[in-house]
């Protein structure tokens, strides 16, 4: 399947002078691994990834919603700029790390948090809690909708218990299908490609954003507003603000060779 899109939209991709690449990782370039523990580099796309970094008219990078050191194991590829926990964290092609907000005034309200949902969790079988660092998640993909539904919501009263005490502005709770998380508002993906269009400029490029979630969403208001395109990787049809649609990270990663003629 090739990009599904308006004529308009692939003939502003193909004639951009340059393309700024921002990639989600997990149902976009690679299929959902068993769990977010799974770290299992797939040559195919570190090659992907490789070529599209040497290709003279394309900078990509990758914002993930993995902990970044999960996302360099994935992705030893020097070139690319790697964002970790929606861009919290951040791996230069310098070499040089960014983290955009300080680690000691998040940890504490985690490590408050932590505890209350291993015990929520502890009589359940299918839900997977991930400790990122930056960030807390239950994931709920093997369990039944209604129980999902009624953990989560439990979830995130003890969550928003917490934080009602933790600093106004620094936390946000994330939710999601059988999915709910709590970081800091910076762990956000519209902020962080605000952040890095702003931060590290490259003068006449084109903005491009391929994603496959609720989480990739959020940047896609972002990109149009600095008059960039979005592309959803979805099955389906689906309610998204993208201007074109690929069907699957096979689909992805097949457009993507085309992009550098290979």
């Amino acid at each position: 399947m090739t990009l599904q899109a308006p004529d308009s939209v692939r003939t502003r991709i193909r004639e951009a002078e340059r393309l700024r690449l921002f990639l989600d990782y997990d149902g976009t370039l690679a299929d959902f691994a068993p769990t977010p523990e799974h770290v299992d580099p797939k040559p195919e796309v570190i090659s992907l990834l490789s070529k599209l970094a040497q290709h003279p008219r394309i900078r990509p990078m990758v914002i993930s919603g993995r902990r970044l050191a999960h996302v360099r194991k994935l992705l030893p590829v020097r070139e690319v700029l790697l964002a970790g926990t929606y861009g919290v964290e951040l791996l230069l092609p310098t070499g040089e790390r960014v983290d955009r907000i300080a680690y000691e005034d998040v940890r504490p309200v985690l490590d408050t948090i932590k505890p209350r949902w291993e015990r929520l969790l502890a009589d359940g079988e299918g839900f997977f809690l991930e400790d990122k660092g930056w960030a807390l998640a239950i994931h709920g993909r093997y369990v039944g909708e209604a129980e999902a539904e009624e953990v989560l919501e439990e979830a995130r009263a003890e969550a928003e218990a917490v934080l009602a005490d933790a600093p106004s502005g620094l936390f946000r709770l994330l939710g999601g299908h059988k999915f709910l998380e709590v970081g800091p508002t910076l762990a956000h993906k519209g902020k962080t490609v605000d952040y890095l269009l702003e931060r590290y400029p490259w003068p006449g490029a084109l903005p491009l954003y391929v994603g496959d979630d609720d989480k990739d969403e959020e940047a896609f208001s972002v990109i149009h507003a600095h008059g960039g395109l979005a592309i959803r990787v979805s099955e389906g049809s689906c309610n998204t603000a993208a201007d074109g649609r690929l069907a699957s990270p096979s689909d992805t990663r097949r457009w993507l060779r085309r992009l550098v003629g290979g």
